[in-house]
C-alpha cells in the first residue's frame, strides 16, 4: 500500500520528507498487523474489552431528602408557570 494513494484519497498534500517518513511507519504498522494476524486464535472466543465490563449504577430511588418544586426553582436565574426558564437556543 502506498501512502501517496491514501493522502490522494484523503485530499492531503504531503511533502517528499513526509511521503517518505509516512510510507516507513505505515510500512511498519502493516507488518505488525500481519504478525497479529498469524496467531493461532481458535477456541478463543471475541469480546471487546480484555476484562469484564459490566455497568455499575445504582437504583433510582426517592428519597424523604428530595427537593420540593419550590426549593429547586427558589435559586433560578428565571422561573416561568413554576418550571425553569431557559433562554432560547434555537433560531
Amino acid at each position: 500500500m502506498k501512502v501517496r494513494d491514501v493522502a490522494h484519497l484523503a485530499r492531503i498534500a504531503l511533502s517528499d520528507e513526509e511521503a517518505d517518513r509516512y510510507q516507513e511507519q505505515m510500512d511498519q504498522i502493516l507488518k505488525y498487523v500481519e504478525q497479529l494476524s498469524r496467531i493461532d486464535v481458535t477456541g478463543i472466543e471475541p469480546t471487546a474489552h480484555a476484562g469484564a465490563v459490566f455497568n455499575v449504577v445504582r437504583e433510582d430511588l426517592i428519597t424523604a431528602a428530595g427537593l420540593s418544586q419550590s426549593a429547586a426553582l427558589q435559586n433560578a436565574p428565571a422561573v416561568a408557570h413554576d418550571q425553569f426558564r431557559m433562554p432560547k437556543v434555537v433560531e
